[in-house]
């Protein structure tokens, strides 16, 4: 049923929960997953020597920080785990990577870190589950 699994993370609780489902449906379906954080560079723009690039850094080393965390977690389950950092508006870049890795499913968290809407979904999550070609499951 599912090839290829999206989890979009930002290290967030309920992208933590995203990850763990999208792996048990890996294990389940013999899937791969491909793991994307996304730095959001039109909050800060692109760096150019300025304090935005000291940001914009350790935002990357974050993400990948998460990435290799989420590598690991599918290294302990025997499943293979991509990861791909990239920069740009997280619902943009999670449908293009969506396209580009062809996946059957994506698995999102209902909000992210930025959020404190109790029990409300996030305009990431939001953006993707209304724009999607594929199925979307929220965590």
């Amino acid at each position: 049923m599912y090839d290829t699994i999206l989890v979009p993370t930002d290290g967030s609780d309920p992208a933590n929960r995203a990850a763990k489902h999208a792996l048990a449906l890996a294990e389940q379906y013999d899937a791969q997953v491909d793991a994307l954080y996304c730095v959001e560079t039109h909050r800060y723009g692109e760096p150019a020597l300025s304090s935005a690039e000291i940001v914009l850094n350790d935002l990357e080393e974050r993400g990948q920080a998460l990435l290799d965390d989420l590598a690991d977690r599918g290294d302990n389950y025997g499943i293979e785990v991509s990861t791909c950092l990239c920069h740009g508006r997280p619902w943009e870049e999670i449908r293009a990577r969506a396209d580009d890795v062809d996946a059957d499913l994506i698995v999102i968290g209902y909000q992210g870190q930025s959020h404190s809407r109790g029990g409300k979904i996030g305009s990431v999550a939001e953006r993707v589950v209304r724009a999607a070609d594929r199925p979307v499951l929220t965590a």
